[in-house]
C-alpha cells in the first residue's frame, strides 16, 4: 500500500500540501481531506455510492487555487464511522451529515460538488437550505432520484428485509482478500473505472486486518434506501435551489445504466434545471471521467466557479 501512497501524494503537488479531516459525529467520526488555503472559498466535495474522497484526488489539483476544498468519506465509507446497528443509510441522514460538518468547519456559505450519490446528497441538502449554497456541481447525476410512487412500497420492502436479513447472519466477518483479489473485485463492479482509478479508490477503500484486506466501507450501503422521493417531491425540492448550477453529464455515463422509466424522471429534472437557465453540459467519458480524465470536467468547473463565485463581489 505504501506505493500507492505516493500516487497520491505527488497528484496534490499542484497545490498546497493535502491535510486529514477528522469531524466528530455522535457515533464517531466523518474523516476526509483538504486541499487550498486556510481561508479559500470553501468547497465541499461528495462522493458517489460505495466510493470514497479519494475520488477527487486528480481532480481538485486542477481546480481554482484559491478555493478550500474539503472532500469527505461519507458515512459508512472510506475511513468514516459506520452508522449505528440497526441504522439504515438514507439520502437525508446523509444532508444531516453535511451539516454536522459545515457546523465543525463554522462555514456559514459555502459551495458544494457532488458525484453521484453525492450529487442526491449536494442537491437535497441545497434546496433544505438554500441560502447556505452559492454554487452546486453535479457530476453524471441530476440530483434527486424520483421514483415512481407505484414502486415505493416494494422498494421499501426489500430494504427493510435486507436489514432485518443482515441483522439475523449476526454480521459475520467480512471477506478478506489479497490487494490484488479486491482490486480485481472492484475493477469488475466499476468496469469503467481505469487501473490508476481503482488504486487510487482503495487507498482509503480497504482495511488491513489478519491475512489481507476487508473493504472499509459498511455493507449496509448496499441495501435498498428506503426513503424515497416521487417526480412530483423531486421537482418541489428542485425548484427550492437558488444555487447556481452545473450538471456535468457523462456521454457513457449513468444515464446508459437506467431503465426507460428512470430515464423518463430524470429528462424531467434536467428540463427543470434547464428552465431555470442553469448549465447544463454533456462531456465525452463514463460515470467516473472526473477521476480517470479530470482533464475534461475541471475547466468546466473551473470556469464555473469563477464566474458564479469568485468574481463576484463579496
Amino acid at each position: 500500500m505504501q506505493g500507492l501512497l505516493k500516487g497520491s501524494e505527488m497528484s496534490s503537488t499542484v497545490k498546497q500540501a493535502v491535510s486529514e479531516l477528522s469531524v466528530p459525529v455522535p457515533w464517531g467520526e466523518i474523516r476526509g481531506k483538504v486541499w487550498g488555503p486556510d481561508h479559500g472559498h470553501p468547497v465541499l466535495c461528495l462522493h458517489g455510492w460505495a466510493d470514497n474522497c479519494g475520488t477527487f484526488n486528480s481532480l481538485i489539483p486542477l481546480l481554482p487555487e484559491e478555493c478550500r476544498y474539503v472532500a469527505v468519506d461519507m458515512a459508512g465509507h472510506g475511513l468514516s464511522s459506520h452508522r449505528p446497528p440497526g441504522v439504515f443509510y438514507t439520502f437525508p441522514a446523509y444532508v444531516v451529515d453535511v451539516h454536522r460538518i459545515i457546523n465543525d468547519l463554522g462555514w456559514t456559505k459555502f459551495s458544494i460538488i457532488g458525484h453521484s450519490m453525492g450529487s442526491n446528497v449536494a442537491a437535497m441538502f441545497s434546496a433544505l437550505f438554500p441560502k447556505m449554497v452559492d454554487a452546486l456541481v453535479l457530476l453524471d447525476f441530476p440530483g434527486f432520484l424520483p421514483t415512481l410512487a407505484s414502486d415505493i412500497p416494494k422498494i421499501m420492502k426489500q430494504g427493510i428485509e435486507e436489514m432485518l436479513q443482515f441483522e439475523k447472519k449476526k454480521q459475520e466477518n467480512k471477506r478478506v482478500y489479497t490487494y490484488e483479489k479486491a482490486a480485481e473485485r472492484l475493477m469488475a463492479a466499476n468496469p469503467t473505472l481505469s487501473e490508476v482509478s481503482v488504486r487510487t479508490l482503495l487507498e482509503r477503500g480497504l482495511t488491513q486486518v489478519e491475512g489481507g484486506f476487508v473493504f472499509s466501507r459498511d455493507l449496509r450501503v448496499n441495501f435498498k434506501n428506503i426513503v424515497r422521493l416521487t417526480l412530483e417531491q423531486s421537482r418541489e425540492m428542485q425548484s427550492s435551489i437558488q444555487a447556481a448550477v452545473l450538471l456535468v453529464l457523462a456521454d457513457k455515463g449513468i444515464d446508459g445504466t437506467l431503465n426507460p422509466n428512470e430515464q423518463k424522471l430524470i429528462s424531467e429534472l434536467l428540463q427543470g434545471y434547464q428552465d431555470k437557465n442553469h448549465t447544463v453540459v454533456t462531456v465525452s467519458g463514463d460515470h467516473h471521467v472526473h477521476l480517470n480524465n479530470p482533464e475534461v470536467v475541471a475547466p468546466l468547473i473551473s470556469d464555473f466557479l469563477q464566474t458564479k463565485v469568485l468574481s463576484q463581489p463579496a
